[in-house]
């Protein structure tokens, strides 16, 4: 208790300088000044797992399109069956290409050039294990296996187990591609503050179950896009993470892993900008400016 105690009031006292900002308060302005470089709307959160108190949310709760950062809380869902023992990883699931639009249940079909993973499609009419499809669906975010999956899942309870944890404003409709319900506006929807929450329970390793924690940040760990949140970061650096993108949007959202075992969550989410690579190096800055105040505490406590 004592050493507890201790390390709380050296933690106090390092977020004090001299100008009387504290740590966390330079790394918002920081970051701030890195969102105006560009139009658009940047928005960030972020949470040391165990450390509550050590987190900063900017624009947090403004509602955007999710892109392909809703397939982490579809993926969630699916292990919760899992453990309820509704699936197994090794079940063998059949590789389909139709689905029912959520406007009037009209089929429609995924085509494999809009697709960032094609190797799925050669399966189509054939059969692959549900590990393989959740692997696809995180790591090249394969649209063919998360309409798969979310027909398996049931999106409304995508949405119903996220809504468990406090996150208010995610809302999981539909699988990719269903341009009848895009056009009415039907769209996946995320917040910064909610996909923190996400990622902070996968973190804790208590949501649903240690192993299932264990398994789908094993998977996330894995991911093939990393352009943003991992870029600056060093090598040793863990960064389990789920990025996301459509036109003029880039997400990334992730639980990341320090060497001497801390770990936090942070999300970054932007829309609206006319530079993607603006907004590629936006993002990979305000990644590296948490590290570096993360590493700055590390340095403190030494």
């Amino acid at each position: 208790m004592k050493n507890l105690f201790l390390f709380l009031l050296l933690y106090l006292t390092f977020s004090l300088t001299v100008n009387g900002q504290t740590a966390l308060e330079k790394l918002e302005s920081k970051i701030n000044a890195e969102f105006k470089r560009s139009l658009g709307l940047f928005c960030l959160a972020f949470k040391e797992i165990g450390q509550p108190q050590n987190q900063l949310l900017i624009h947090a709760d403004s509602i955007v399109h999710a892109a392909s950062t809703m397939k982490t809380p579809v993926m969630v869902e699916i292990f919760n069956q899992i453990e309820q023992k509704k699936w197994k990883l090794s079940d063998s699931v059949l590789v389909k290409n139709e689905f029912s639009s959520i406007v009037d249940g009209s089929p429609y079909k995924m085509e494999v050039d809009e697709d960032s993973e094609g190797q799925l499609y050669s399966k189509i009419g054939g059969k692959t294990t549900l590990y393989q499809l959740i692997y696809d669906m995180i790591t090249y975010s394969s649209n063919l296996a998360t309409n798969i999956l979310i027909e398996m899942a049931d999106a409304k309870k995508v949405t119903q187990k996220v809504r468990e944890i406090g996150a208010k404003n995610i809302q999981v409709l539909r699988g990719v591609e269903d341009q009848k319900a895009y056009d009415l506006g039907l769209n996946n929807k995320v917040t910064a503050r909610d996909l923190m929450l996400i990622f902070e329970k996968l973190g804790e390793g208590k949501w649903i179950s240690e192993s299932a924690c264990i398994q789908m940040i094993d998977i996330l760990k894995q991911q093939h896009f990393n352009e943003l949140i991992p870029a600056l970061l060093p090598k040793e650096v863990i960064v389990a993470h789920k990025t996301g993108w459509i036109t003029k949007h880039s997400h990334d959202s992730a639980l990341i892993i320090l060497p001497d075992g801390r770990k936090y969550a942070l999300v970054i989410l932007s829309k609206g900008w006319e530079s993607n690579d603006l907004a590629t190096d936006i993002l990979a800055n305000s990644s590296k400016y948490v590290y570096d105040y993360m590493i700055g505490l590390s340095n403190f406590k030494k």
